[in-house]
């Protein structure tokens, strides 16, 4: 079921550090689908993962703090996170490749 736009956030972070060969989108993809979050998980080429999520904002912020504090919490050197009112375009949260 497709969420709508206006009981949801949009979530666009990048994460920096040694977060691509260790499981980071893998683990990001289970938090969210935990989560039951929209969006998608992806390694960039300047060696950052990039996510954009969609839900409610207090579970987004829980994504947020499950990332940074479970076993990726090593890996990562920082995080820079965007907030933005949802799209609703998404109906799953999968892993993107380039």
């Amino acid at each position: 079921m497709k969420r709508t736009a206006a009981a949801s956030r949009r979530l666009h972070v990048f994460w920096s550090g040694r977060v691509q060969g260790v499981g980071f989108r893998y683990t990001a993809e289970m938090a969210a689908l935990e989560l039951k979050l929209t969006g998608w998980v992806r390694n960039i080429p300047d060696g950052r993962v990039e996510a954009i999520c969609e839900g409610p904002e207090a579970v987004l912020k829980l994504f947020l703090i499950r990332i940074a504090a479970g076993p990726m919490k090593p890996y990562i050197r920082q995080s820079q996170v965007e907030w933005a009112d949802a799209t609703g375009e998404f109906e799953e949260f999968r892993v993107r490749f380039y």
